[in-house]
């Protein structure tokens, strides 16, 4: 069961194991055999590597969408463009609406957009330094402020802040463990 177990961990050495298997090499020839250590530290990497690829391939989809939702806004743009400029479509006299309420619509919805698309932007980048390992505190911010948005950005935001509190994976960032 032993040479199962250090053939299935350790791919590099399998000849070798092979003819320990065989009777060919003793316990004894192997030293202390740290195979097993190397081996989960190597599948604690790979699943570290795994998560951190569906978190940023995750995080682009989630801008993406962002970004598509924050066009909504772009009528009540054209709203208050029409109320400004051809405010007779809707009646003579009194019955046309106040110029500032177009004024509101136009300034409301471009902010609205413009902080969307922004928001959008920044999950993006968060995502693209997840998938570089680079910038962790920043990746980490943007976690926490995407779990405000209710419910798949606090799903991603969650799952993210699980992940990058790993020791593990502060070191693939180039981060001391401890902090």
């Amino acid at each position: 069961m032993e040479v199962i177990g250090l053939i299935m961990f350790a791919p590099p050495l399998h000849s070798t194991l092979l003819l320990w298997g065989l009777g060919l090499f003793s316990p004894a020839d192997f030293g202390n055999l740290p195979l097993m250590d190397s081996a989960a530290s190597n599948q604690q990497q790979i699943l570290d590597n795994e998560h951190l690829r569906l978190l940023s391939i995750f995080h682009y989809v989630k801008g993406g969408i962002t970004a598509l939702f924050a066009c909504i806004p772009i009528i009540h743009v054209v709203i208050g463009l029409v109320f400004i400029l051809a405010p007779q479509i809707f009646g003579h006299g009194k019955d046309q609406p106040p110029a500032f309420l177009g004024w509101l619509f136009v300034i409301l919805g471009s902010s609205f957009i413009l902080l969307g698309w922004t928001f959008a932007a920044l999950v993006l980048v968060a995502g693209r330094c997840i998938s570089r390992r680079k910038h962790y505190t920043f990746c980490f911010v943007m976690a926490c402020v995407e779990c405000l948005s209710v419910p798949f950005g606090t799903v991603l935001g969650v799952f993210t802040i699980l992940v990058l509190n790993r020791a593990s994976v502060k070191e693939l960032f180039g981060r001391k463990p401890g902090l």
